[in-house]
């Protein structure tokens, strides 16, 4: 699958190279990931390192259910798909493999994930298993409301809760609440800029988007989102204790956010596909600033 997400309907330009490339991750299993690498920092203890072989398994269990939500997003989209030339040569768009097929390939997705959610305790294995439902519904967001980004927010930043509770048995929401909202808010920045990449096919479609929502006021809504996100990150990080380099790392993740929405060009699909996929670079900013901070 070429996307995740609310990206699931819509492939990553083909003519575009992929700057994550060089990473082995797509750009949306990155995205899926970093929460899940803050959460899991915060939670180290002063001094240490965060826990590697849980950071290793959320990678494994991020890449599977990045593949679950694009297929799941495959099936629910496949008529859609079909009136859409980038999109009607996808396997079930196109014909080539049945429903029934899908649904085989779906269950090892989520029959592996599953596998790596038991590995976790079991406070973790009831949260993880909660986000299923969003996971499931989130495609057809885009048929019912404007904001179908807020909900993949909601879907795409479990993690930041998730990986909480893996090392400390529990959340603790005085930091895990605030570390989430601004994962949404991260969300609603980045999966905005790439809906303008297709708000035309968008409107041919019949589909909504927050792209769409917002149009030529798209910046200052950006603008807001990311300043709620850094309050969010000021406050988790002061309800944990954390230090100087973590503050630093926010502000850099701040610099980074205004420049992508300053030098923004909602009406190029380039453009628009570069500012997206350079958002692995913010999360992964917060995340050294994280580790630093710890240390």
């Amino acid at each position: 699958a070429a996307a995740s997400g609310a990206h699931g309907a819509r492939p990553n330009p083909p003519a575009l190279p992929d700057p994550t490339r060089g990473f082995c991750l797509p750009a949306g299993t990155w995205l899926l990931y970093l929460p899940c690498t803050w959460s899991i920092g915060l939670a180290a203890e002063p001094g240490c390192l965060p826990d590697w072989p849980m950071l290793s398994l959320f990678a494994v269990g991020a890449v599977l259910m990045r593949g679950a939500g694009c297929t799941i997003n495959d099936m629910w989209d496949r008529d859609y798909d079909r009136k859409v030339a980038r999109t009607a040569s996808r396997p079930l768009a196109a014909g080539d493999i049945s429903t029934f097929q899908s649904f085989v390939f779906l269950g090892g997705q989520l029959s592996l994930a599953l596998c790596v959610l038991l590995c976790l305790n079991y406070y973790s294995i009831i949260l993880g298993a909660a986000s299923l439902s969003l996971v499931v519904t989130y495609p057809l967001m885009k048929r019912i409301t404007y904001w179908p980004q807020l909900v993949l927010g909601l879907t795409f930043n479990w993690g930041a809760l998730l990986g909480w509770s893996a090392i400390k048995g529990s959340c603790e929401w005085s930091v895990c609440l605030p570390l989430y909202l601004s994962g949404v808010m991260w969300t609603l920045v980045y999966d905005t800029i790439y809906a303008h990449q297709d708000k035309r096919d968008d409107i041919v479609i019949g589909v909504k988007s927050t792209a769409l929502q917002f149009k030529e006021d798209t910046k200052q809504w950006l603008s807001g989102f990311s300043l709620a996100m850094l309050l969010g990150l000021c406050v988790a990080g002061m309800n944990c204790n954390q230090t100087f380099p973590y503050y630093s790392a926010v502000a850099a993740v701040g610099a980074h956010l205004a420049h992508q929405i300053y030098t923004l060009d909602i009406d190029k699909p380039e453009d628009c596909w570069k500012k997206f996929a350079s958002n692995r670079t913010v999360g992964i900013l917060l995340f050294t600033g994280i580790v630093l901070g710890n240390l």
